[in-house]
């Protein structure tokens, strides 16, 4: 699950990955009004007989829908999903769905995100679908976000933790190297209190730092820890981002 699903875990956690529940996310959520009113944005993004990529988490669920009642009213489209659960949703609303093998090469991906900078890089993850959301981002032509103005940032790492997905045989090596480069790891855990597994297997580390003054560098060094699948990092993978608001919807490029 992505992007604006999830709640952010505490920026304090320990050094070592502790299995501990992620805190309560920022007060001053959006409105589900705010939410719809990006999803419909977003819809004219669409065209008959596009194939789409649909993110996880709360935004891009309410384009689901929206995508739902335009394919009820006849609209023709091929979709990926990113999650299981996003795949569930689309089903009950009768989408045509696919592989990535059956559509390698997607016209649009539309996703959610945790954070987003003025130069529209973003962090994701916190709904736990962040290596199948980068995926059907980079097949995509373009790749849309859906963001509410909560998730505006100057720096990356000010708003929630960064999401790094680790092979459960290396949690305590990835963990010690990523608190050499000055993050604190928390194992992200479901609610039985047992560590939250992705749709791939693998566990999550909920990471605070400091704001994300070089992520570059940073995107650089966190990948070069053996053991560690992706980070949450999205780095300038956004083509478009449309920012829904109580009264209207703002466009950002760069």
């Amino acid at each position: 699950m992505s992007n604006d699903q999830g709640t952010p875990p505490s920026k304090s956690a320990a050094t070592t990955p502790d299995s501990v529940t992620p805190a309560s996310p920022p007060k001053g959520g959006p409105s589900r009004e705010a939410m719809d009113r990006v999803a419909v944005a977003a819809l004219e993004q669409v065209k008959d007989g596009m194939r789409l990529g649909l993110g996880t988490g709360r935004a891009a669920e309410a384009f689901i829908r929206r995508l739902g009642e335009s394919v009820a009213g006849g609209l023709r489209v091929r979709c990926v999903t990113t999650s299981i659960r996003s795949e569930k949703l689309a089903k009950s609303l009768n989408i045509d769905q696919a592989t990535l093998d059956e559509l390698p090469e997607l016209d649009v991906a539309f996703d959610g995100a945790d954070e987003v900078t003025p130069e529209l890089d973003l962090t994701k993850g916190l709904g736990g679908a962040l290596v199948r959301e980068r995926v059907v981002a980079h097949a995509a032509k373009r790749f849309v976000v859906l963001v509410t103005p909560d998730k505006r940032v100057a720096q990356l790492g000010e708003r929630t933790p960064i999401p790094i997905e680790v092979l459960p045989f290396a949690k305590a090596v990835v963990s010690r190297a990523i608190a050499e480069l000055g993050g604190q790891p928390t194992l992200r855990t479901d609610e039985a209190g047992e560590p939250f597994l992705s749709d791939n297997g693998n566990m999550i580390l909920d990471t605070g730092f400091e704001p994300i003054t070089e992520p570059r560098l940073l995107e650089a060094a966190l990948r070069a820890v053996p053991g560690v699948v992706d980070t949450g990092l999205f780095l300038g993978m956004a083509d478009l981002v449309l920012v829904g608001g109580e009264q209207d919807v703002v466009r950002l490029t760069v």
